[in-house]
């Protein structure tokens, strides 16, 4: 039984569907079918339950994947560090974002990583759900939070820092925005994410604290959804710095309240990188981390 098979076996049991994994792979459906039916005829077992919809994994599937998913990953490791002693970094390298940061600053540095290390293959999931590192074979992971907690290594790649930022042509037509209470006035633009949609905190030079009700009728995500929005002129955000600071530099936003620090949840929030906690760590994975902070870290 090959490998590559079995990898793509446990896409198919991520996915459910035949359908997703051949348009990730540029393939057929039915050659995606084939291999399947050949793992499930060597094995003599049924490894899914198929129906028009969907394809669940059966007891039997779910037990051999089980033991195959592990073996996997030791195998890509083995291969890894084999490699790494007569060549540069290799291999196919799976990273995962938020939707917006991974488009905003991930997507424009991947030529010159892909100059760097022409070896290395690049696969990108950007996604604002926090998928298992381990379920989903992932390498790296960047997570957006104040810390961050779990069976994982981390290491911080930069800091971040919000500010309520609007168009100067929204500002010239709108109430004055000078204090955080003056957001009263305003119909700001909502991210969805409870802490950023009711209130926001702010803190003055001199350490006072401020919770400020914030309301607006216009609700949108991913981040970058919320930036096209302000740009629109459709009112003020809360914004991480590192979405708005060209556009602050170009003059095409304000920083509204400069005297003020303002978060959702905590001053102190970073942009993490996560991997899974291994002895070894693969030449792919140190390279993509060492690039990405001499490119990012802030």
């Amino acid at each position: 039984m090959r490998v590559v098979d079995l990898s793509l076996l446990l896409e198919v049991a991520r996915s459910g569907s035949f359908a997703e994994v051949a348009r990730l792979r540029g393939t057929d459906p039915s050659s995606i079918g084939r291999i399947v039916a050949g793992i499930e005829e060597e094995l003599g077992v049924r490894l899914f339950e198929r129906t028009t919809r969907r394809m669940t994994l059966t007891e039997a599937g779910d037990r051999y994947l089980a033991h195959v998913g592990p073996a996997l990953v030791e195998l890509e490791r083995a291969q890894d560090e084999a490699r790494s002693i007569v060549s540069d970094p290799q291999g196919t390298l799976r990273l995962t974002a938020s939707v917006t940061f991974g488009q905003r600053m991930i997507v424009p540095l991947l030529g010159a990583f892909r100059q760097r290390y022409p070896a290395i293959t690049v696969e990108c999931i950007f996604t604002d759900a926090n998928i298992d590192l381990i379920a989903d074979r992932i390498d790296l992971a960047i997570r957006l939070a104040p810390v961050v907690t779990g069976d994982m290594i981390v290491t911080k790649l930069c800091d971040t820092r919000y500010r309520v930022v609007a168009t100067p042509d929204y500002l010239a037509s709108a109430p004055p925005l000078q204090r955080p209470t003056d957001l009263v006035q305003h119909r700001v633009v909502l991210f969805p994410l409870a802490p950023f949609r009711s209130r926001w905190i702010f803190r003055d030079q001199a350490g006072a604290m401020i919770e400020q009700p914030v309301d607006g009728d216009i609700v949108v995500s991913p981040a970058g959804a919320v930036l096209d929005a302000v740009l629109a002129d459709l009112g003020p955000a809360l914004l991480p710095d590192w979405l708005i600071d060209d556009h602050l530099r170009a003059g095409r936003l304000r920083d509204s309240l400069p005297d003020w620090d303002v978060a959702a949840t905590s001053f102190d929030t970073a942009a993490w990188l996560l991997y899974p906690s291994r002895s070894y760590l693969p030449g792919k994975t140190r390279a993509i981390i060492d690039f990405l902070k001499s490119s990012i870290a802030r």
